[in-house]
């Protein structure tokens, strides 16, 4: 279970056609536009892009706390609804996978 305290990570895979993945990279990636708003919120540590094979990416969203990440989606929510429609038809497919506690 996902505790209010401590470290965890947001999994997400996309599939992504040929076409988009360079935008999708420049987007999705670690200076990417997501990281950028990520990073406007307290407690917010890095985005990681995984690039594997026939356009499937997997984003790894790296957070302080389940509560700095719950108060960013309090503060920010709009803005992330605006670039979650911006992004979208840079995805055939898109899965968020969970949110995992980083185990010690």
């Amino acid at each position: 279970m996902i505790g209010a305290t401590g470290p965890f990570v947001v999994v997400w895979r996309y599939e992504v056609a040929d076409a988009n993945r360079e935008a999708f990279e420049r987007v999705y990636g670690r200076d990417g536009d997501w990281a950028r708003l990520f990073a406007t919120a307290e407690g917010f540590i890095e985005t990681e892009l995984l690039a594997g094979g026939g356009g499937i990416y997997i984003t790894l969203d790296r957070w302080r706390s389940w509560s700095d990440f719950e108060a960013f989606k309090a503060a920010a929510g709009e803005a992330y609804r605006a670039l979650d429609e911006q992004c979208a038809a840079l995805t055939v497919r898109e899965e968020r996978i969970g949110a995992f506690n980083v185990a010690a």
